[in-house]
């Protein structure tokens, strides 16, 4: 009995010590969450963020969908999982879904050239225009940098922004270096939208949003603002955070038009958690959705944090490990409005953030931390280290600007009297910049906003609204002290873009340039000046080359081509034309109109 007592206490033991090294029942994924909400409207007072919204799925279930703060502050309406927000460049992976949808159905290649499909589409290189793919429109390896302020504003069309593309001047070699450029997927909804026959906006709706039950998102903040439930914009200006206009952006709409909330994110999410799959219904192919996760170009830039080691680059996605899971994501951000959308595959999970506010850290941190909290990590202080950045990257923008003001030269005065510099500036590429004078002093409105311009030095000048503060104006004389063009480094990486003064309206009018063409006779030669169909004025002298005339000013005419040559029509008291005078850098000499 003592031998059976023995051995019962020792099974107790052992028991006991089995018992001790059994791991603890793993929490629910909804209790991990425990305590998410308070964590969220901590941050949101901290960074000043009016309204925020977060989802997060997990093996095929939306576990978590909350709204926060205020859509509308002024009149106290609350953010909820149905509330619209821009989504920004998040959109970009919906135009990509769109062109792999095009590609199952045979009607698109990933790799035969764009000109194939779009026999119209030019490119500054040559080269990169005949050899481009849509392959190569999406994953921003075009040998383009952003020239984001060409288009940020524009009025300009989505067909006229396309046909800037020529002018647009690249700094690498098409494939060589990945640079963000939102011109290539607005040239894949273009693409998209010559295929297909309708438009982009049409395509995604009926072929995307429609099965995923996506029938609250729109293409465009007009949308929006009629909407019932739409999160207004946000923006933080001298350190204040104030509601801020709608921005639309519907003419470069598929690099990241779409507006949505994480109701409807989410079922995003899940198709691509599913391998492409709306409950049974294949809406892409798993092979086509493979592609638009794998990396296809390395992002150069250095690493900041140990978590995130590298970044590359898939089919409008960006493709990291984030603690070593597999992370595949898109952040978006235009006027009032930060998102960012991301998910792990081999984790089966995926978060979607929405804020009204720009600029802010939120969707970053708060996806971070989800994650660490689904994955049974340590939490980091993302929080702290947002804000250590933010410290030093304003700290670095106060110094590069005092830096600047010390080259400023002192004493300096304008060339000219200030009505001098009146007048509009175009470039093919970047439209128009119009230069006015109110009230004694300078103004410039390009793309439908207008900032004063404070004279900085000499003939440069320097934008007074805080956003162009670091930018500088610089008005550029020509051989004969009039000025000629404006410079401006809208584009870092090129050369400074220059807008051509453009002559005074009459000059363009065919009923005047009408009465400059005739015979016109100089020292024995007759110089004959004729009106093109297109309206150009040429000229025309025995012996030479035609030449083409460009207006000037009043009644005078460059010589393209020549500089310092011009020619200017003069007139009699009815109006008549009498003579043209050949401007040369030797004299003026006089040609008298023949009958």
């Amino acid at each position: 009995m003592k031998s059976v007592r023995k051995l019962s206490i020792l099974f107790s033991i052992v028991f006991v010590l089995l018992a001790g090294n059994v791991p603890a029942q793993e929490k629910p994924e909804t209790d991990r969450l425990s305590g998410l909400p308070e964590f969220i409207s901590k941050v949101m007072e901290e960074w000043e963020v009016p309204g925020l919204a977060v989802t997060v799925v997990k093996d095929g279930e939306v576990i978590f969908s909350e709204g926060f703060g205020y859509r509308d502050v002024e009149n106290e309406l609350k953010v909820t999982p149905e509330t619209l927000f821009a989504i920004g460049s998040s959109s970009k992976a919906f135009t990509v879904m769109a062109m792999g949808i095009l590609v199952d159905e045979g009607k698109l290649d990933w790799d035969k050239p764009v000109i194939d499909y779009l026999e119209d589409f030019r490119l500054y290189d040559e080269y990169a225009a005949a050899h481009m793919t849509p392959r190569d429109l999406v994953c921003h390896r075009s040998g383009l940098p952003r020239h984001d302020i060409s288009w940020y504003g524009a009025s300009a069309s989505r067909e006229e922004l396309y046909k800037r593309l020529q002018y647009l001047e690249p700094t690498e070699e098409l494939r060589t270096v990945w640079q963000y450029n939102n011109f290539m997927f607005m040239t894949a909804g273009v693409l998209i939208e010559r295929i297909t026959g309708g438009t982009w906006e049409e395509f995604v709706r009926e072929r995307i949003l429609k099965p995923l039950g996506m029938n609250g998102s729109n293409f465009s903040v007009e949308d929006s603002e009629k909407a019932e439930n739409a999160a207004l914009p946000y923006s933080e200006r001298d350190k204040k955070t104030e509601k801020a206009p709608y921005r639309n952006i519907d003419a470069i709409g598929p690099a990241g038009s779409i507006n949505s909330s994480v109701a409807e994110m989410s079922n995003w999410l899940l198709l691509h958690l599913n391998k492409g799959k709306v409950g049974e219904k294949q809406l892409v192919t798993e092979v086509n959705l493979t592609r638009m996760h794998t990396p296809q170009m390395a992002i150069t830039a250095p690493a900041q944090y140990a978590e995130t080691p590298i970044m590359v680059y898939g089919l409008g996605w960006f493709i990291q490990p984030y603690r070593g899971h597999h992370t595949i994501q898109h952040g978006g951000g235009i006027d009032g409005f930060i998102t960012l959308v991301s998910f792990m595959p081999f984790d089966n999970v995926g978060v979607v953030v929405l804020t009204n506010k720009s600029p802010n850290p939120l969707p970053t941190l708060l996806t971070y931390n989800i994650y660490d909290r689904l994955l049974g990590l340590e939490e980091v202080d993302w929080n702290t280290r947002f804000k250590e950045q933010r410290d030093k990257a304003q700290k670095a923008a106060d110094e590069a600007k005092k830096e600047k003001d010390a080259k400023r030269k002192e004493g300096t005065s304008p060339s000219l009297p200030l009505e001098e510099y009146v007048g509009s500036y175009e470039h093919p590429g970047y439209g128009v910049v119009k230069v006015a004078l109110e009230v004694g002093n300078l103004t410039a409105t390009y793309n439908n906003t207008t900032s004063g311009l404070e004279h900085f030095h000499y003939d440069v000048f320097r934008p007074t609204d805080e956003q162009l503060e670091n930018t500088k104006i610089r008005f550029n004389l020509d051989i004969n002290g009039e000025i000629e063009s404006v410079s401006i480094p809208f584009q870092a990486g090129v050369d400074d873009i220059v807008f051509e003064k453009m002559p005074d309206e009459s000059l363009v009018k065919s009923d005047l340039l009408e009465k400059f063409a005739g015979e016109y006779e100089i020292m024995g030669v007759v110089a004959k000046f004729e009106l093109r169909g297109d309206g150009t004025l040429t000229l025309t002298v025995p012996g030479q080359p035609m030449y083409e005339l460009a207006p000037y000013k009043e009644t005078e005419f460059k010589l393209k081509g020549i500089e310092g040559y011009s020619v200017e029509f003069r007139m009699d008291d009815e109006g008549n034309v009498t003579e043209a005078v050949f401007h040369q850098p030797n004299g003026a000499f006089p040609a008298k109109r023949k009958n």
